[in-house]
């Protein structure tokens, strides 16, 4: 990444807190690292949902240029990021679905960020997550 700029994080959750709280770990763990991270949970009156416009203001909050991984917890933020994905001009150019587990996969992407990891990068380590045992 010579040119400064960074891939930004998006995580759509159903809740607003859960989304928050994941952005919040996800930071944390990164080592505060400088990769910017919004949370697009729940719907605009703070119920439980998913929400375009959310989802739409966390991912222009993020853009630097070097494109958004958007990481989402269940059935209905994906349909909703596939839909605006799928319209075309909603979300910044280079925004990309990533298939990862909701929490290790935030990590991931947050960490391999703000190293400096490009959008393929970030990912791959996101969706490499899925691999993680626990045992």
């Amino acid at each position: 990444m010579s040119d400064g700029k960074q891939v930004g994080i998006v995580l759509v959750s159903h809740s607003k807190e859960v989304a928050a709280a994941v952005a919040e770990l996800a930071k944390g763990l990164s080592g505060g690292g400088a990769a910017p991270v919004a949370s697009a949970g729940g719907t605009p009156d703070g119920g439980l949902g998913t929400s375009a416009e959310l989802i739409i203001a966390a991912a222009e909050r993020v853009d630097d240029g070097a494109g958004v991984a958007v990481l989402v917890d269940l059935g209905s933020a994906v349909l909703t990021v596939k839909a605006l994905l799928a319209e075309g001009d909603e979300l910044p150019a280079g925004t990309r679905l990533v298939d990862a587990p909701f929490v290790e996969g935030a990590v991931a992407a947050v960490v391999t960020a703000s190293a400096g990891g490009d959008l393929d990068a970030v990912e791959a380590a996101a969706s490499e997550a899925y691999a993680y045992r626990k045992q």
